[in-house]
């Protein structure tokens, strides 16, 4: 029986950052694409970045949702080193005070690690989350939920009511690349079930950010109505540029 490759292969792990940089330059000519995209509701957008990145590394994301009339926001906590207090920390209290102030549910957004720290919030204040996209954020890596990414996750002393591969209890959206240099493919799959679906595009783990199929994708999720989510809809054209893994 052939094994899943366990981690991406060298070569997409070293044309990383050449290939991020060709996604980027896609973004002008995706522009009217990216604008006719379905718009926001104005609700709460939590965008966290991935390991080793901060909040500029998610600018980009931001004011493009932001266009659309959504209320994109910063996380706020710095470089992304890990959560020394857990997710259960400053990080959730940056959550509830978002939906204090606006009185909405927030929808999750988040980057490689950022993608962990948003399905385990939305284990801890599922009323408090409305949904949750994760781009190449790999949750399955360590199927018991212990060792370094537990760590990273919940802190050093926390112990996690759940383990990190389970999914979250709302809508929730992976979108995974097979080509991803870092994370790679398997470890970043929601698993099937109601609520939940993977969405396959081309491109890089260092580019998901600024990838043009990978925004379109995510304003379209933000854009459902609250409490009437459905699974993106790959007709027409969109079957070829988004693949559905099973």
């Amino acid at each position: 029986m052939a094994t899943r490759r366990s981690s991406p292969h060298r070569l997409l792990t070293a044309l990383e950052w050449p290939r991020a940089a060709f996604e980027a330059s896609t973004l002008p000519a995706a522009w009217p694409v990216l604008r006719s995209a379905p718009r926001g509701d104005g609700h709460p957008v939590l965008v966290l970045p991935g390991y080793a990145a901060g909040d500029a590394s998610t600018a980009a994301l931001r004011a493009y949702l932001r266009a659309l009339g959504h209320r994109a926001h910063r996380w706020r906590l710095g470089w992304n080193l890990g959560l020394e207090d857990g997710v259960g920390g400053r990080l959730l209290a940056r959550l509830d005070a978002l939906h204090a102030r606006t009185g909405r549910a927030v929808s999750l957004v988040g980057w490689s690690l950022g993608g962990v720290y948003a399905r385990e919030l939305a284990k801890l204040a599922p009323g408090r989350v409305r949904l949750v996209v994760t781009l190449g954020s790999p949750f399955g890596m360590n199927r018991g939920g212990v060792g370094w990414l537990a760590s990273m996750v919940h802190g050093q002393t926390a112990r996690p009511a759940s383990r990190i591969s389970d999914p979250p209890p709302v809508p929730s959206t992976a979108i995974v690349s097979r080509t991803d240099g870092i994370a790679g493919f398997h470890a970043c799959l929601e698993a099937p079930g109601e609520g939940r679906e993977n969405l396959e595009v081309p491109g890089s783990h260092v580019g998901l950010g600024l990838n043009p199929l990978v925004l379109y994708a995510i304003a379209d999720r933000l854009a459902q109505p609250e409490g009437a989510w459905k699974s993106f809809d790959r007709s027409g054209l969109r079957s070829v540029l988004y693949g559905r893994v099973q």
